[in-house]
Parts: structure tokens; sequence; C-alpha cells
């Protein structure tokens, strides 16, 4: 009998043994998620090779004689990072939020190399650690800043969401990329671009955004930042091929030529974009549905340099008898010069009247006021009107494509439309190198 339980037992023991050691014929190994498996999602998504993107801004740095650009040369990055068994030449991936939440997940080919990183850190700066699910986690309290990593992963984070998104990081499975993810690595667009950001926020959802794509590339003295722009309904919008606008002005801190066809938006007052113009014209009452009748799609705007004007206005002064009598008098005024122009059609007369019935236009003896602006000269012609404050209307051409400049923080930043069609958006915006840097280091 306890022979028979004996050999009961002993055959119970190999099948067990036998099940788990033909489970991975039987069934396959389990495989590891992926990097883009375990990334969480967030409100903005990146894809960054770091390797790649040092090379790219290298000549940038020695260029401008960043101070510690010997730091952030490509062989330089490199040799860091394979001390530390990072693997730079992979892409990392990162989120954020809103709420300055934010994330990245790393490619590790060595992760025993890393603690010897983590001890460095740890001569700089205050940090801790310790166990969550019997994963190591090693914290930096003044900065609410976390890391772990695992065999071929780091995982850095900074937010008050850590437990959450570590059980996403450590129990996600092969094929559980987040659907966000999953869309933004599907697309092409920037595909061999080495910085590229996705923003997918709730706040664009209702105009009908359904993405928006951000790319980095670089030459010598300027960052060239292209956007990609895709929305849900037909944007009703096109360029046109030429259209009247100033000539250049070489003074201008702020410059925009817009030559578009804006025929079909003018009577779909449900369209995202006439909802998201209606909201931001609101404030000062403006007549949106009287301009985009009355407009053509041209508009050329200029400002610039100073212009020497003569100011009327009036003074009180004491005659010999000390009676108070006022006196009209002129004077020398520097203001900044201001032009506009845009194209009109047979609306234009309903236009105008509306702005001076809103007192967004004001007229004063012989010049006008728009809103806040210099003093003015107003000239409306069948197909144009003009707005300026030199005293003689400056001089037009006619130019294709659309652009501009626009002064931002003392630093001129240079936008092109390069292509639209009915959903989708191409524009580049040109930063000089040294002016942009300056944002963030001492030059």
């Amino acid at each position: 009998m306890l022979a028979r339980k004996g050999l009961f037992i002993i055959f119970l023991i190999a099948l067990l043994g036998s099940f788990f050691y033909l489970k991975p014929l039987l069934y396959g190994e389990v495989e590891d998620p992926l990097l883009e498996d375990r990334i969480p999602e967030g409100d903005y998504l990146g894809k960054l090779y770091l390797f790649d993107l040092a090379k790219e801004t290298n000549d940038i740095l020695f260029y401008n004689q960043l101070p510690f650009r010997d730091m952030l040369t490509p062989d330089f990055l490199l040799a860091q990072a394979k001390n530390y068994g990072i693997d730079l030449q992979k892409p990392a991936y990162f989120f954020a939020n809103e709420n300055k939440e934010w994330g990245a997940m790393i490619e590790v080919n060595d992760s025993s190399k890393i603690l010897s990183g983590i001890v460095r850190l740890q001569k700089n700066f205050e940090l801790s650690d310790t166990l969550i699910s019997e994963q190591k986690i090693y914290t930096f309290p003044k900065e609410n800043l976390y890391m772990t990593y695992g065999k071929d992963w780091l995982f850095v984070y900074q937010g008050q969401s850590f437990p959450r998104r570590l059980y996403h990081v450590l129990y996600t499975k092969k094929g559980e990329i987040k659907p966000k993810w999953k869309q933004f690595l599907a697309d092409k667009t920037f595909k061999d671009e080495k910085l590229v950001v996705c923003a997918n926020t709730k706040k664009s959802n209702p105009y009908g955004l359904q993405l928006a794509l951000f790319a980095h590339d670089a030459d010598s003295s300027t960052f060239h930042f292209k956007t990609y722009f895709k929305s849900k309904d037909s944007l009703l919008i096109s360029q046109k091929d030429s259209g009247i606008a100033f000539k250049h002005n070489p003074n201008s801190v702020k410059s925009l030529n817009l030559h578009l066809d804006i025929s079909k938006i003018r009577n779909n007052k449900n369209h995202p974009a006439y909802l998201w113009l209606s909201k931001r014209v609101k404030r000062i009452s403006f007549p949106l549905d009287d301009f985009l009748m009355a407009w053509e799609g041209d508009v050329s705007f200029n400002q610039g340099g100073m212009i020497s004007i003569q100011e009327s206005y009036i003074e009180s002064v004491l005659d010999d008898d000390f009676n108070v009598t006022e006196v009209k008098k002129t004077k020398e005024t520097k203001v900044p010069g201001f032009s506009f122009l845009m194209s009109t059609n047979s609306h234009q007369k309903e236009f105008i009247s509306k702005l001076f019935a809103r007192g967004i236009i004001r007229k004063t003896g012989n010049v006008y006021y728009v809103l806040n602006s210099p003093p003015l000269k107003l000239n409306l012609k069948p197909e144009y009107m003009y707005c300026y404050a030199s005293a003689s209307m400056p001089k037009t051409t006619i130019s294709s494509g659309n652009s501009g400049a626009w002064d931002v923080n003392n630093q001129s930043v240079q936008f092109k439309l390069d292509s639209l069609n009915s959903h989708e958006i191409f524009m580049t915006f040109d930063v000089p190198a040294l002016s942009f840097l300056k944002r963030f280091v001492k030059l």
C-alpha cells in the first residue's frame, strides 16, 4: 500500500514537472513587452533619438559657443551612455500631461551598469530607495522624481501618480500598447525626424483637431520647428496662387501675408474653424459674419520702426487776467510704424459700418483709431481697404505664399504655411538659435 502511494506521488511530481517543461512548447514562451508597450499615455507623446539629435545640433552648439558644448557632443554622450548601460542609438519615448506630470522610457542594453550611475547621482542629489511590488524604486524627494529599471528598460517619472504609472510599466503585456501611442507611432508624417512630439489634448477636440505633430530640424544658425495638423472635418480653406501685399519692410518686427480662398466657410457657422474664431473675437464684439462676407482672403500686415506724426491736443492756459482758456496745439510724436490691408468685395461698406457702430474703429478729426492703435489713415478702394500710420500709403506688390514673422520675447520667429489641403496643414517655424538658447543658458 505504501509502495503504491509512493509511486502515485512520484507520478504526480513527474507529471507536474513535465507540464512545466512542456508548457513553453505547448503554449509558447511569454514574451517581454516592448518599450512602446510599457510607456503610459499622456496629452503629449514623444519619440527621441538622442544620439542622432546630438549629431544634428552639434554645429549649433559650437557655432554659438555654448559653455558646456563638449559634454553634448555625440561621442561624449555615447561613451557616457555605454558606461551606464543605456542604448542611445535606440529611440526613447516620453509622455507629458498639462498637470506637469511627465515620464520617459529609455532602452537599456546592460542593466548591471545602471546602479553605478545611480550611485554617482547620489553624490550630487538627495536620493532614497524603497520596494514597491518587489521592484526597487529610487526617489529624488526634492525634485519629486522617481527612477526604476528592468533588464532592458529604464523608467524616469515626475508627478503625483507614480504607483499607477508603475503598475502599467511592470504588468503590461506584449502588444498591449496604448491606443494613442499606437496611432502616433503608426503615423509616417515625420518618420525620418529625430525628435517628434504628438499633441492630443481635450482642449483641441471641440475644434475638430484630430492630430497635431511637431518635429525638429536645425542648421548652424537656426532651429526649424515643423508642424502638422490633421482635422476631422474638411478645412474648407485653400491657398490662392497670389494676392496683394505690402512690400517687404526690413524694419518690421511683426508681419503677415495671407492669400486664402475662404469662400466655402462663409456660411458654415458649425465648422470648427468658425467656432474657434468666434470664441476669440467675441470679447471685442468683432462682427465676424460681416468680416467673412466682405473679406476676399488677402491680408497683409506690417509693424516696425518709428514714425513721426503731428498729434493735436488741448492745453489749458491762463491769460493776463488769470482766466482759463483752452488752446489747441500740435506736437510731434513718435509712434510705431503700422500698416494693414485686406482685400474686400461689395460687402465692404456693411463691414466698415459695423466696425464704427461697435466702437472698434473711431474717427477724430482726419485720423482714425482701431481700438488702441496709433492715429491712422483709412483708405477705402472697391477691392481693398488700407490702414496705415505713415504720411503716405506704403507701397504694395503681388506676392505668393503665406508667411510672416513675429517678435516673441524679443526673438524673431519666422513662419510659413508649407501646404494646405482639405484636412491637413503643414507649417514651419524658424527661430534664430542664439536667441533661443539664451532663454535656457547664459551665453
